[in-house]
Formats: C-alpha cells, sequence, structure tokens
C-alpha cells in the first residue's frame, strides 16, 4: 500500500529521476525543474507542496496566483512498471483531502492534448474531473493544451 509523505530536500534527486522516468520531462529540463523544487522543498516557496509515495509516486500542488481558493496539480508521475496500481488515485485523493482541509474549493490540472496522454485525460474524468478548457496549439503546433477542473 502507499505510504504518502510530504517530499524533504533528500528527496530531490530520485523525484528528479522520476519525473523523467515516467516521461513527463526530458533529461534536459531537470534544472529548472530542480531549482522550482528546491525552492519548494526548502521553503522558499509557501504554500508549495511536494509529496512522494516513497520516491515511486508523487505530486506536486500549489496555490493559482490572484485565485481566491484555487489550487493548480503541476505535477503527478508514477514510475512506469508501477502504473495502474492506484499509486496515482492514491496521490490525487491526498492533494484533494489535504485542500479541503485547508478550506480550499477548487483544483485545476493542466496536461497535453496529443494521443499519448489519453489515458491521463481518462484518469482525470475517472476522478471526477471536468475538462475545462482546450487551447488549441498550446505547447507547440498540434499540441494543445487541455485543462481539467473540480470542485472540492
Amino acid at each position: 500500500m502507499p505510504h504518502i509523505r510530504p517530499a524533504t530536500p533528500a528527496d530531490q534527486s530520485a523525484l528528479l529521476h522520476l519525473a523523467v522516468a515516467c516521461g513527463l520531462f526530458e533529461p534536459d529540463q531537470t534544472e529548472e525543474l530542480g531549482e522550482m523544487m528546491g525552492a519548494a522543498l526548502t521553503g522558499e516557496l509557501p504554500d508549495h507542496y511536494w509529496i512522494t509515495d516513497d520516491n515511486k509516486a508523487a505530486a506536486y500542488y500549489a496555490p493559482e496566483t490572484f485565485a481566491d481558493g484555487v489550487w493548480n496539480l503541476y505535477f503527478i508521475g508514477v514510475l512506469p512498471d508501477l502504473k495502474g496500481k492506484g499509486r496515482g488515485s492514491a496521490l490525487l485523493k491526498y492533494v484533494e483531502n489535504d485542500l479541503r482541509e485547508k478550506g480550499q474549493r477548487m483544483l485545476i490540472i493542466e496536461t497535453s492534448g496529443l494521443e499519448g496522454f489519453a489515458l491521463t485525460r481518462r484518469f482525470y474524468l475517472k476522478h471526477g474531473y471536468e475538462e475545462e478548457a482546450r487551447i488549441r496549439d498550446y505547447y507547440q503546433k498540434g499540441e494543445d493544451k487541455v485543462v481539467f477542473r473540480k470542485v472540492l
């Protein structure tokens, strides 16, 4: 069973490896991710949370600027050989429950519209998220941004 806990600075290297292993980042994109992650893990970015399931899965969420009670799930990933075993669902439930306990009202999630992300989009729909918006050609020509939302 997953053991979800807040991530610490000692987890950073494993979390960066996870980000690449699950296909969400290319190896050459980890420098910027590492800087942002480090600031969140050391408390330099208040209300920015990284959680981990023993570094086999992780999620990152933070408040939306200038929006009352709206948060964004910026990252959720599971090591490829552990997908489909409930770790992602457990992380998402943890995030939602944490935000409800904090009195927050909405969680949004942005992902790619490419066919390779079809399972990701179905995952969010399965967990009660609604597709709220689609911005055509956002990430690059032919790759839409799809925004999901859930009222907490």
